[in-house]
């Protein structure tokens, strides 16, 4: 994950210092060094090869990064603005990591862990400037998933926050914000998606390859185009109201269960597009132009994926 945000930010022109934190011979960090340097290389082949990077500057940004022992890093710690912790989930191993860094680094320089296991609350016991740390989580690989999901701890200040998510979106990032609550927002749905295709094929629903196609040509696109609250609108609380109880009975499984926030739709009518009213308010002015819109994008997937020929022609 380190490596991937050091690319990153390189591509963006920043200089960019990693740590190494285990303790190791002079020879283990040369064989260390080299190994991260052909991973780094071989991620920005992949950005040159589909055009996101130009092959010019491939110097400039492996120039731009540095590797360094943590006893001897290689680094004025006044220039630094941000640090991001990637160290293995082991809180013994980021407390020690905090605490060695910490002392070193600028009052105004925000510090962020990159932990999927803990809460940010945890972990900020660590950091000695309490306000200017929070938790980011970005998604692997890290230098192409666009989304950073960045959590705020009890003591993170409102300016800290917005200065994180100005860096982020300055190299290109989509950062959102969530509460430390365990799985964060992607990993959360994304496992019980998981879970579910695997029971699929553990029932023999369809085959393994079935499934995937399924999920690549039916959900994957559809949800390219449109969060999943925004579906929900888009179809209505009442289509999944009915549809979760129909698979709870038929399956005699709770999983299915509506949740209260789509029941108290059911109650208030307020489900959706049709009734102007769902997870999100739609004027009526801009409604009409608004499906338009979200079609055109379905079109424009469906054509980059080769779905249609030029009737043109």
């Amino acid at each position: 994950m380190g490596r991937g945000i050091a690319l990153t930010f390189a591509c963006q022109g920043y200089e960019v210092l990693l740590l190494d934190v285990k303790d190791r011979t002079n020879e283990e960090f040369l064989i260390l060094q080299s190994n991260a340097f052909r991973e780094i290389e071989g991620q920005l082949d992949i950005l040159i090869g589909g055009n996101v990077v130009s092959e010019t500057v491939r110097e400039q940004v492996i120039n731009n990064i540095k590797i360094s022992p943590i006893e001897r890093p290689d680094v004025i710690w006044e220039q630094v603005f941000v640090l991001f912790e990637a160290v293995p989930e082991k809180l013994d191993v980021k407390k020690q990591v905090f605490h060695r860094i910490c002392p070193l680094l600028p009052k105004e320089a925000l510090t962020a862990s990159t932990t999927s296991s803990f809460s940010v609350n945890d972990v900020a016991e660590f950091a000695l400037d309490k306000e200017g740390f929070m938790n980011t989580h970005w998604l692997n690989p890290a230098y192409l998933i666009p989304l950073v999901e960045v959590s705020p701890g009890e003591k993170t200040s409102p300016a800290a926050l917005k200065k994180m998510m100005q860096i982020l979106e300055r190299i290109g990032k989509v950062p959102v914000e969530c509460s430390p609550s365990p799985g964060f927002i992607v990993p959360r749905i994304q496992a019980l998606a998981m879970n579910e295709a695997a029971r699929l094929v553990e029932n023999n629903v369809a085959s393994v390859e079935d499934i995937d196609m399924a999920s690549r040509y039916g959900f994957g696109i559809r949800f390219a185009i449109l969060g999943l609250l925004e579906f929900i609108d888009w179809g209505g609380a009442d289509t999944l109201y009915h549809a979760g109880n129909y698979l709870e009975d038929s399956l005699h499984d709770k999983r299915f269960t509506p949740p209260k926030s789509i029941k108290d739709k059911m109650e208030s009518g307020h489900i959706g597009m049709k009734t102007k009213k769902g997870f999100y308010t739609f004027a009526e002015e801009d409604l009409v132009e608004y499906q338009k819109e979200t079609l055109h994008k379905f079109i424009d997937l469906l054509k980059h994926l080769g779905f249609f020929e030029d009737s043109r022609s």
